[in-house]
């Protein structure tokens, strides 16, 4: 029997999970020494929001952080906020974590029942990495006055930290759903 949806549960889930992913911009900046280009934690929010909350919860986290980047709260990493953020090149980025969690929440969904570390990390690339890039790249190409290959070029030196990303993703989906699961399995079968 699937458990009753609580609003208010779901208002706590929500508000929770986009504190966490304006609280991941206050991890500082791992820069690889091969490509010396900085990999922040913050974009495992929509991953971490998708693969815990699911779909519409994962994707609602994300609007509500975008709507406090958008009203001028500090919270992306840099310390960066308000409205010109969201004229900058990397917008697209911003934007599709709201598509990322929601992919990466509907993917966890369906395959709930059988989640392994292995399937959660694919969801979370799949979502995380995948989706995220196919919003964002274009966008950057277009802001920037690049290529789209160019952006997509340079935008590949950020999938090793996206891979961690999934990874970490992957083993704190699965260990939350062992300990105290919230989402709710897609296809619910009836008694």
């Amino acid at each position: 029997m699937a458990a009753k949806p609580n609003p208010t549960l779901d208002i706590v889930y929500i508000a929770l999970f986009a504190a966490l992913t304006a609280a991941l911009a206050l991890f500082p900046p791992l820069t690889l020494p091969v490509i010396g280009v900085p990999i922040t934690a913050q974009s495992m929010g929509p991953m971490l929001a998708g693969a815990i909350l699911g779909a519409r919860r994962g994707a609602l986290a994300m609007v509500l952080v975008i709507a406090l980047v958008a009203i001028g709260l500090p919270i992306l990493s840099g310390g960066r906020g308000g409205l010109g953020v969201f004229a900058g090149p990397t917008v697209g980025f911003l934007l599709g974590w709201v598509p990322a969690a929601w992919v990466t929440g509907l993917l966890h969904e369906l395959g709930w029942r059988q989640l392994t570390s292995i399937s959660s990390f694919t969801h979370a690339a799949v979502g995380g990495i995948v989706v995220l890039y196919a919003i964002g790249i274009p966008v950057l190409a277009f802001q920037a006055g690049l290529t789209l290959k160019a952006a997509a070029v340079g935008s590949m030196t950020f999938i090793p930290g996206d891979l961690i990303k999934a990874a970490l993703t992957a083993m704190i989906a699965v260990s939350v759903k062992r300990a105290w699961p919230i989402i709710r399995p897609a296809a619910e079968p009836s008694a």
